[in-house]
């Protein structure tokens, strides 16, 4: 799988976002501790922009930005063989960032995901509001690997909207933890959040711990 059929199997921008949401809350719930969650949402990233983001903590991550222009899709793995740093002097693969919009060039440049100039990409898509697909860049792939460029299994979340694909992870991650699947999907739901459900899933936890989760996610509870 590359990034062009990533872009087939990808929803609508605001599934995507609604599913980052529900990532974000489960991930919050289960790991009270934020930097050793993997999925993150932040509603306040910028000035109408919000921010959805994955890091697996060995170097492998995704960021979404989302605004009213619409959604720009940035991943990076780090053992990609199209890794900037394969290339002398680094950059990103041919094709990667050479069509991206003039209205993302600013997340292009973001300098939370460079170093040292570098962008830090291997695949990236992006979808205006107007348009009626995710578009990519057109790119040679390098031959031999099923997903050279990360985009199959780093956004792999979001492109099954099946809540046991989310209870899998979970329970491989946060094992010896086992993760209540009606709770999930309850949660993939955007159902409004209640001290039942949290204590479902983490029963050391209570709605007042998740306060300013809840209010970066701008997840529903019954309060709203």
């Amino acid at each position: 799988m590359t990034v062009q059929d990533v872009a087939r199997q990808l929803p609508d921008i605001p599934v995507v976002r609604d599913r980052s949401r529900s990532l974000a809350m489960l991930d919050a719930i289960l790991c009270p501790e934020w930097e050793y969650r993997y999925y993150s949402f932040d509603a306040d990233w910028g000035p109408k922009e919000e921010l959805a983001s994955m890091r697996n903590g060995s170097g492998d991550d995704y960021a979404i930005f989302l605004s009213p222009v619409g959604a720009w899709v940035r991943v990076f793995d780090h053992e990609s063989p199209m890794s900037p740093w394969v290339l002398e002097p680094p950059r990103p693969w041919p094709g990667v960032l050479d069509n991206v919009p003039t209205v993302f060039q600013a997340w292009v440049q973001e300098s939370a995901f460079t170093l040292e100039g570098v962008p830090m990409v291997t695949a990236c898509l992006w979808r205006q509001s107007a348009d009626d697909r995710w578009q990519t860049g057109v790119i040679d792939f390098p031959a031999g690997r099923e997903d050279p460029d990360g985009s199959g299994w780093l956004l792999e979340l979001l492109l099954d909207s099946a809540p046991e694909a989310y209870r899998e992870y979970a329970e491989d991650y946060y094992q010896p933890r086992s993760v209540d699947l009606a709770a999930v999907r309850e949660i993939y739901a955007l159902r409004p959040l209640t001290q039942e459900l949290v204590s479902t899933l983490n029963d050391e936890l209570s709605l007042a711990d998740l306060a300013r989760d809840i209010s970066k996610i701008r997840y529903p509870t019954t309060a709203t």
